[in-house]
């Protein structure tokens, strides 16, 4: 199975850190975040990634070069302007194939096994399966909930931001910059997603204070980090 990092966003939440430095390249324990992941994916034995990127795009490419380092091959998906989600996997997709493809958000961190995810076998009717968390401090409410192993468009749990997709939902989709949230709510609406409950350690490393927290946590043995 072949992966997507998530990687084009400007991540003005995190500024002034991504002023100069895209987000997936600030390091945490030492290495940059996109690097947890790539780790991960290979350890899981994934062994070709692709990676979108827009915002300074061009250091992501040369720190992590062709992806030898971890034994993977690298591909990337430049984008001029961030087309978001849903379209920064469209204009990927010849890059990533027809068969269904592991999707990762790239500013979450957690101690998954994504080798869950690669053994994942979706059903002919489904288009997808995600993977759901509690929910953190900032999003109480949460996003979907899971029902008999359905997700449904209800809050909550909140959506990792990781997901086995198939690349027959953008189907209907066309080039151009859109978020991908919408397309998975109208597969929920056709009952065309699977779901699971990712039992790990989660964060959405999305502002400095959360970088620093966790930071914190993995220099202890609390939740199961990798340094």
């Amino acid at each position: 199975m072949k992966a997507m990092i998530l990687a084009a966003g400007r991540g003005t939440r995190m500024a002034p850190l991504t002023d100069t430095c895209p987000k997936p390249l600030i390091p945490l324990c030492g290495k940059p975040l996109i690097v947890h992941h790539l780790e991960k994916l290979a350890a899981a034995g994934v062994k070709e990634v692709v990676i979108n990127h827009a915002w300074l795009g061009e250091q992501i490419e040369e720190a992590l070069g062709d992806g030898s380092a971890w034994g993977l091959r690298i591909y990337y998906s430049a984008e001029t302007d961030a087309l978001e989600t849903g379209g920064g996997v469209y204009q990927a997709l010849s890059l990533l194939g027809a068969a269904p493809f592991l999707l990762i958000n790239g500013d979450v961190w957690t101690s998954w096994d994504y080798a869950a995810a690669v053994e994942c076998e979706l059903s002919e009717m489904d288009l997808g399966c995600l993977w759901l968390v509690d929910n953190p401090d900032h999003n109480p409410q949460g996003d979907f909930a899971l029902v008999e192993g359905r997700v449904v468009n209800e809050p909550a749990l909140t959506f990792s931001g990781v997901s086995v997709l198939k690349p027959e939902l953008w189907a209907s989709a066309s080039a151009g910059a859109y978020p991908l949230a919408p397309m998975l709510r109208e597969a929920m609406a056709a009952n065309q997603l699977a779901g699971q409950v990712m039992n790990a350690c989660w964060v959405d490393v999305g502002t400095p204070e959360r970088l620093n927290s966790l930071e914190s946590k993995l220099r202890s043995p609390e939740c199961g980090g990798d340094d």
